[in-house]
């Protein structure tokens, strides 16, 4: 009996986290996503580093691309993450009232 080529299974673990992934983001409740955004901003920098390891081991053309667009999805989602995060927190602040336009009706 062959073994399994290594390609299927990284692509069986591929799908599969997608799948996990999907279920997992659209079951959290809106109170937990901040915290959760934060978490994920950690884990996309630990997958940039891995994506990098990746890129540089590889020696085929196709492995390079695959790893510097890895690289890249993970540095745009910790972007958007960050810009995320800081809408939601906005939200908590409190207003202050306008000083001026306090003292000008008087």
């Amino acid at each position: 009996m062959d073994a399994i080529s290594p390609t299927i299974i990284n692509l069986i673990i591929f799908v599969l986290a997608i799948y996990v992934g999907y279920h997992v983001v659209w079951t959290v409740t809106p109170a937990l996503h901040t915290p959760l955004m934060a978490v994920t901003n950690a884990i996309s920098a630990i997958v940039i580093v891995g994506a990098m390891l990746a890129a540089a081991l590889t020696e085929t053309g196709l492995g390079k691309s695959m790893g510097v667009l890895a690289v890249a999805l993970a540095a745009v989602n910790i972007f958007g993450g960050f810009l995320v995060t800081r809408r939601m927190l906005e939200m908590f602040k409190k207003k202050d009232k306008p000083a001026k336009a306090a003292e000008g009706s008087k």
